[in-house]
């Protein structure tokens, strides 16, 4: 087992699992600002690469549907153009777009298309992990970040197999990354379900979670109030979901609780710096490897994934 100075030098990949607000985004700030990590987030390359165009079109025809003769020439003269505003800190364009089924009266969206959607944005996450490799080497050619955060979109357990080895995003992404997954404590899962249900946003679901939920429903979403729908549903998400995630770290990398990761709670300030958590990863490794020897092969892959990583750049 190498030692932490060691294991510090080494240019890092880590691929982050976890439901939307346990603090993948709060750690991944937090490391590219104290010692500029590279930030890769899943939902920025979602929106930006592969959603862009479905998120401008549905904005124009939101407008165009409104009947407003004078932006509506406006816009078929090409006078005036709409573009998004997506940033890491501001992903809103991509929900929604994703949007909620429901009643339309109410802002829903009917099953065919929220269908269709689910599986547009299903698509784009795919593709958004096949190009974290070339991320992490453009991260270091362009800006010299020798380390690299992948912060995953909650739904990364929903868009793969967890126990297939040969699954094209696992395989994807433990070529070059260490997935490291961080369930939240009971009491602050509590608060996310809490948060979540007065708050609902759209997420993106399994077609083996949210078909059978749909299937008696009606395919106009007639009377299905979609906040209501969606609050409904999280709870459920949950649980579908933790098994997943906990799969995906037991066959192909590590855990990391979010209690003891963060320092005092999940906010910005609780956040460890670079140093602290590379010590904090180098320490749930070594445990980890020592009672499981699927997590010393998990490692052992790692290694040589940063290795590989190393001779390039002294040879670049």
């Amino acid at each position: 087992m190498l030692d932490y100075g060691e294991f510090r030098t080494l240019p890092h990949a880590v691929t982050l699992l976890g439901m939307s607000g346990v603090g993948k985004t709060v750690l991944s700030t937090a490391l590219r600002q104290s010692e500029n990590w590279f930030h890769y987030s899943a939902d920025y390359r979602i929106g930006t690469g592969y959603l862009a165009e479905h998120i401008l079109d549905n904005i124009k025809f939101k407008i165009m549907a409104m009947g407003d003769p004078f932006v509506a020439d406006l816009l078929r003269s090409d006078s005036i153009y709409i573009s998004h505003n997506i940033s890491v800190d501001n992903l809103a364009p991509v929900a929604t777009f994703l949007g909620m089924y429901g009643d339309t009266k109410s802002g829903g969206l009917n099953k065919s298309i929220f269908l269709e959607r689910q599986d547009l944005y299903r698509q784009a996450e795919i593709r958004s992990m096949a190009d974290v490799g070339r991320f992490i080497s453009k991260s270091w050619q362009i800006y010299r970040c020798k380390d690299f955060i992948n912060d995953a979109s909650g739904s990364l357990c929903e868009v793969c197999d967890p126990f297939d080895r040969n699954d094209p995003v696992i395989r994807a992404l433990a070529a070059d990354t260490l997935f490291l997954n961080m369930p939240a404590s009971e009491d602050y899962e509590e608060k996310l379900i809490e948060r979540a249900q007065k708050d609902p946003k759209p997420l993106f679901y399994h077609p083996d979670f949210i078909d059978p939920i749909l299937d008696d429903k009606p395919d106009d979403g007639a009377d299905i109030e979609p906040l209501e729908f969606t609050r409904t549903l999280f709870p459920q998400l949950v649980a579908y979901r933790k098994p997943r995630y906990k799969a995906i770290a037991d066959n192909f990398g590590f855990t990391i609780n979010a209690d003891d990761l963060f320092d005092k709670g999940y906010g910005h300030q609780s956040a460890p710096d670079s140093d602290r958590f590379l010590t904090k990863l180098y320490n749930v490794i070594v445990e980890q490897t020592k009672e499981s020897d699927t997590a010393a092969e998990n490692f052992d892959r790692y290694l040589e994934s940063c290795h590989r990583r190393q001779q390039q750049r002294a040879e670049a």
